[in-house]
C-alpha cells in the first residue's frame, strides 16, 4: 500500500495492492451486513461486535437503554452501513493506473474520505470484538493462524486509518 496523501487537486489518494483492496472491501461489506441486521430486528446484544458498534446508551438502566435504542438504532445502523458501502463502492470503482500490476488507486473527496475513516473504525471495532481486545494495549486472544491474521489486519487498518486522518488533517490546515 502507498499511504493516503493529499493530491494537488485536493483529492485524498492511496494505492492498494489488489489483495489489500479485496480484504478491505470484504470487511466493509461484512460490517455493512452486520449493522443492517439491526434494521431487520436483530438485537445488538446478540452479538458482541454489534454491541460494540451500537453500544448501550445507559448500560446501568436496561429500560432507558432500550428506549434510547428504539429511537436511534435504525438511523445509526443506516449511517454506518452507508459508510461501509462507500468504501466498497470506491474500491470497486477505482481504476487501475497503467503499469500498476494489480494495484488499485483510490481517489476520495472529503466526504468519502470521512466515510472511509468511520468505516475503518467500525471494521476495527468488529475485529477487536472478535479478538477480545477491550482497550488500547490489549493483545487479544491470538491463539491460531486465523486469529493471528485478524490481529495483523486490525493493526494494518490502524495504519491505513492513520494515514487517512493525516491526509485529511493536512488539507484542513
Amino acid at each position: 500500500m502507498r499511504p493516503f496523501r493529499r493530491a494537488r487537486d485536493g483529492a485524498i489518494v492511496a494505492v492498494f495492492e489488489r489483495e489489500e483492496a479485496e480484504v478491505i472491501a470484504r470487511l466493509a461489506g461484512e460490517a455493512a451486513e452486520l449493522v443492517e441486521s439491526v434494521r431487520s430486528g436483530v438485537d445488538p446484544a446478540s452479538d458482541p461486535a454489534l454491541l460494540r458498534l451500537l453500544p448501550d446508551a445507559y448500560p446501568e438502566d436496561a429500560e432507558a437503554s432500550a428506549e434510547f435504542r428504539r429511537f436511534t438504532a435504525d438511523g445509526l445502523a443506516e449511517r454506518k452501513a452507508l459508510n461501509a458501502v462507500t468504501v466498497v463502492e470506491s474500491l470497486s470503482a477505482a481504476g487501475r493506473p497503467a503499469g500498476s500490476r494489480g494495484r488499485v488507486e483510490v481517489r476520495l473527496d472529503a466526504h468519502d474520505a470521512t466515510a472511509w475513516m468511520r468505516a475503518i473504525g467500525d471494521i476495527r471495532l468488529v475485529l477487536a470484538s472478535r479478538l477480545g481486545i477491550v482497550e488500547d494495549g490489549d493483545d487479544g486472544d491470538v491463539h491460531d493462524d486465523e486469529t493471528a491474521l485478524l490481529r495483523a489486519i486490525y493493526d494494518w487498518l490502524a495504519f491505513v486509518q492513520d494515514t487517512l486522518v493525516n491526509a485529511l488533517w493536512k488539507g484542513d490546515r
